[in-house]
């Protein structure tokens, strides 16, 4: 996976890559990984959607191969460097989708950027976190920086993957705390207390895209609860619930997720 940079506004260096290229008539889809991923995040998921579109992924400011300034960090600003990676990639617009965080930033970008987003994936995410978020993501932050990245495994795990599937697909569950240890303890604090914070609850009426939100039925991080407040919040949207799986199903089934992109791509050409 060749890799890309740009450049924010702010001088914070953005790393990104075409994860498959269906020539410039296609699709485009632009993909924001979840909290303490990076972009090969989406490697499954744009396999399966190979010839559909072409697939964008980027490292979010703090993540991956991608610059870790010091915080404090916004999901508006983590959206405006997905316009900045767009621009260097010499896409005008595309189809946005995120799991996790990167669906507050994906909803962030439909509200700041709406000339741009032609179609919303909402992927085992959440408008807002609630009423005790601050504190809940500030106390997350706080043990990351003072036990470190592994003190989180034992909770982050049991929540990304069903039982099933952490026994039968051990190397998909290594490679994913891998991914989470190689984190930059400041820059995840930075971005928990980011999420703490975020609340787009207000812009949901305003997304005029189609729309598909999408949760794991065992997803007790963003709970169906919370997809469903998404749901009724955007007008036209459509909801997914899969059955058997919890927080991570862009890895945990990335058939299904690329089956429902799938869906939003022909309905962002219809």
């Amino acid at each position: 996976m060749t890799a890309a940079k740009a450049t924010a506004a702010d001088g914070c260096k953005l790393v990104y890559s075409v994860l498959a290229d269906a020539g410039p008539d296609a699709p485009r889809l632009a993909l924001v990984h979840s909290l303490a991923m990076d972009r090969h995040f989406w490697e499954p998921v744009a396999d399966a959607l190979e010839g559909k579109a072409s697939v964008l992924a980027l490292d979010c400011r703090g993540h991956g191969e991608s610059g870790k300034p010091v915080g404090p960090y916004s999901v508006e600003q983590f959206a405006d460097d997905l316009a900045v990676v767009l621009d260097a990639a010499g896409w005008d617009d595309a189809i946005v989708a995120g799991a996790s965080m990167g669906g507050c930033v994906a909803l962030a970008f439909a509200t700041h950027h709406a000339a741009r987003t032609t179609g919303l994936g909402l992927i085992d995410t959440t408008a807002w976190y609630g009423e005790g978020a601050p504190d809940a993501w500030a106390d997350r932050a706080t043990k990351a920086q003072s036990s470190g990245m592994a003190a989180l495994i034992g909770f982050q795990v049991s929540r990304w993957f069903s039982d099933a599937f952490r026994e039968a697909e051990r190397h998909v569950v290594e490679g994913a705390i891998s991914t989470f240890l190689r984190n930059d303890v400041e820059a995840y604090a930075a971005t928990c207390h980011m999420l703490g914070a975020a609340d787009l609850r207000a812009a949901l009426p305003g997304i005029a895209v189609p729309t598909r939100v999408i949760v794991g039925e065992e997803d007790y991080a963003t709970p169906v609860a919370m997809a469903t407040a998404m749901r009724d919040g955007i007008p036209g949207a459509e909801m997914t619930v899969l059955d058997g799986v919890r927080h991570f199903t862009p890895l945990e089934c990335p058939d299904r997720i690329a089956a429902e992109l799938g869906t939003l791509i022909e309905a962002s050409q219809a």
